[in-house]
This record gives C-alpha cells, sequence and structure tokens, in this order.
C-alpha cells in the first residue's frame, strides 16, 4: 500500500493531476499507519502482521 501510493503520487506531480496527489498522500498514511500497527504487535484486521 505504501509503495502504491508513493507510485499514483509520483504520477500525480509528474502529470499535474491533483485527485492522483490526494489518493497518494491518503495511501501512503494508511499503509505507514498500518506498518507501524503491525510492527509494535498489536494485530491488524485480525492477523498478527500485516504484510
Amino acid at each position: 500500500m505504501i509503495l502504491l501510493g508513493a507510485v499514483l503520487l509520483i504520477a500525480g506531480l509528474v502529470f499535474g493531476i491533483p485527485l492522483l496527489n490526494t489518493a497518494g498522500i491518503i495511501l501512503l498514511v494508511i499503509g505507514v499507519v498500518l506498518a507501524i500497527t503491525g510492527s509494535i504487535g498489536r494485530p491488524v484486521g485480525g492477523r498478527r502482521h500485516y504484510y
């Protein structure tokens, strides 16, 4: 999810499409939150680890 967010953010900057920028930032934030939550040992979505 972090990778997809980064790709959308870069594509939005290159092509000048603000919707891609917004979607990229949202996906980046969600991916980072899920990664941090999974790495501290809290179950994410019923799983011990979020990959």
